[in-house]
């Protein structure tokens, strides 16, 4: 028996059956848009200002192109990036919210939106990894909204992340229970 998964955004489930998604991609994708809430509500709270939606919906979509690129559940690559944001285009996506697939883990570059730090911070906090220069951006992000200094900036990302990653070992083991094969949403 599979534990039940946490709710996708509206669209989101329906989008992942019609491109027949994997379990373990939507266990994944789940998973990761239920740290994105956390990370979200803690964000807002502290007067970040950001497109919440696109942030739900690009962590339940940031990985998609894996559908394209099967081979990317189980071993690394990028390939799945471009061709997750041209899918989510095809589909009538905009690109607002297709942006993700494609920018999910390259944060790093000018220009990079506070959205888009907030999806990839809750691809990595999922699973307790923990990515100094990504944790800086935010940190840099929340420091200008509220006006705080860094450092205190820095201790209340740190906390919700320590406390998000006190549960990655439940989420990894309910990705797990979920089929790296191509079948429907939950294993039907």
């Amino acid at each position: 028996m599979t534990t039940a998964l946490p709710p996708l955004p509206p669209g989101v489930a329906d989008l992942l059956r019609a491109v027949d998604a994997p379990p373990r991609l939507v266990a994944h994708l789940a998973l990761v848009h239920e740290v994105a809430e956390e990370i979200a509500d803690f964000c807002a709270r502290e007067g970040l200002e950001f497109d919440r939606e696109a942030v739900r919906y690009g962590a339940a979509t940031h990985d998609i192109g894996k559908t394209v690129h099967p081979e990317e559940l189980s071993a690394p690559g990028s390939a799945h990036e471009a061709a997750g944001h041209a899918l989510l285009l095809a589909r009538g996506v905009p690109e607002r919210l297709a942006r993700f697939a494609r920018s999910h883990a390259s944060w790093g570059g000018p220009g990079v939106t506070v959205e888009e730090l907030l999806v990839s911070l809750a691809d990595k906090a999922w699973k307790n990894k923990r990515v100094r220069d990504l944790e800086d951006r935010v940190v840099d992000r929340l420091a200008e909204a509220t006006g705080r200094e860094r450092w205190e900036a820095f201790l209340a990302l740190d906390d919700l992340l320590t406390r998000i990653g006190e549960e990655a070992p439940r989420r990894l083991a309910i990705q797990a229970e979920h089929p790296v094969r191509t079948g429907r949403i939950g294993g039907n």
